[in-house]
């Protein structure tokens, strides 16, 4: 039995119940689904300054886990922007991925490609994400809806109706693929594609399957720590997992 470390940068835990229900039918019965959820930061990330602080919160978050006595051979990051993934892929020594990465790179294997997410602040946010990220190739654009994934969720239709439109309207004369993007708005797909005419690709269910097959892999890439270094401030947790000089 090998093991998915679902970690939720957003604080709300309804968020982190979504995504482990979409993600479980799609990683089999061999593989045992642990989720955490950030134990600091916004309720649900749609800003600057949320996205800033969930990148400290998902190490803080794993550390918290691992130094608990958990274990886990594969991580992924359950928000659409994945903060803080280049440094847990230094620090846990196991293979780490994020919703949006994930998502991405199963679109452009099918050609052009949009996003359509929630949340006015996430356009320029994921446009530099892309960019930084070399996610770029073949992105045709970032479509958005003005209320957050959260909100989106929180409606009598789930927001299927809202994503819906704006899946349509996102469609180019040479687009193949869709992302629909956000942990909120996971499992959404289902209820949307019958009526796309390209494919639609689920956020949180393309991170299931990048962890279906990457716990497929024997060994982890292993972690890089800063040797000697002196932290302040952290939680006990993350310092200890971090190996403070102190």
């Amino acid at each position: 039995m090998r093991t998915l470390l679902l970690i939720n940068p957003n604080t709300s835990t309804s968020v982190t119940e979504l995504m482990a229900g979409v993600m479980r039918p799609l990683l089999g019965d061999d593989v045992a689904l642990v989720t955490v959820t950030a134990r600091f930061g916004a309720s649900y990330i749609a800003s600057e300054t949320a996205y800033a602080i969930a990148a400290h919160a998902v190490l803080d978050a794993w550390a918290s886990y691992v130094a608990g006595g958990g274990r886990c051979d594969a991580i992924c990051i359950g928000c659409f922007g994945d903060p803080g993934i280049a440094a847990l892929r230094e620090s846990a020594g196991v293979p780490v991925m994020g919703l949006a990465e994930a998502a991405l790179l199963e679109a452009a294997e099918r050609g052009p490609h949009g996003i359509v997410t929630g949340g006015a602040a996430w356009k320029p946010m994921l446009e530099r994400f892309a960019a930084a990220n070399g996610l770029e190739q073949g992105l045709e654009g970032i479509h958005v809806v003005e209320k957050s994934g959260v909100e989106l969720m929180n409606q009598p239709d789930g927001g299927a109706a809202e994503i819906l439109g704006a899946l349509q309207a996102a469609i180019g004369p040479d687009t193949a693929a869709l992302v629909i993007g956000g942990a909120a708005l996971g499992g959404i797909a289902k209820q949307v594609a019958p009526r796309v005419p390209v494919a639609v690709i689920d956020s949180v269910q393309a991170g299931a399957r990048w962890a279906a097959a990457a716990l497929r892999v024997t060994d982890g890439p292993g972690a890089t720590r800063d040797a000697g270094v002196r932290w302040t401030g952290l939680s006990g947790e993350l310092s200890k997992v971090l190996g403070d000089a102190a």
